[in-house]
């Protein structure tokens, strides 16, 4: 009896390219879990157990009572959309709202930056959210549930009568 027949097959049973994709699944699934390297696999790397801080700049968002709003944001728990994926919640520790500025010419030629008086303002407000949760501190940047979040990401913070977006603008491990 031949070990390879004419038609390819092992002992005339068991075809040599299915014993090749049988060893490549294998050694594929050996490469993810078994050996996933230094610093785990990512399905192991965002649970883990560093506190990230982050501060979100949201600009021009509209609210009837910004300082009612801001008020019911500080000291409370947020969940947190990252590039359309949910990427779990966050603590907002305080809230800083921004003054809007506008330049105003003066007589003499030079400009003069006053608050803006105009009404629709009262409607509209600028702030920042220094914030916190559980995530990973990697050499390529922080990981909050698998999602990457570095200076520049949007984040969307969806709460129970509240969905907007805004920017981070810092992210670091807390000490």
């Amino acid at each position: 009896m031949k070990i390879i027949d004419s038609k390819g097959r092992l002992f005339g049973k068991i075809s040599i390219l299915d014993l090749g994709a049988i060893a490549v699944i294998v050694l594929v699934l050996i490469g993810i879990f078994i050996v996933p390297g230094p610093k785990g696999s990512i399905a192991q790397v965002g649970s883990g157990g560093d506190t990230i801080e982050l501060n979100l700049l949201v600009r021009g968002l509209s609210v009837k009572n910004p300082q009612e709003f801001l008020r019911s944001l500080e000291n409370s728990s947020v969940k947190i959309i990252v590039r359309n994926e949910p990427a779990g919640n966050l603590n907002i520790e305080s809230v800083e709202e921004l003054p809007n500025y506008v330049v105003a010419t003066q007589p003499d030629g030079s400009v003069k930056s006053l608050l803006d008086p105009r009404p629709i303002v009262a409607l509209s407000t600028d702030m920042i959210l220094y914030m916190n949760g559980k995530g990973s501190m990697t050499n390529d940047g922080a990981i909050l549930a698998n999602q990457k979040v570095k200076i520049g990401t949007v984040l969307e913070l969806d709460g129970s009568n509240y969905n907007f977006r805004g920017s981070v603008i810092d992210v670091r491990k807390k000490e």
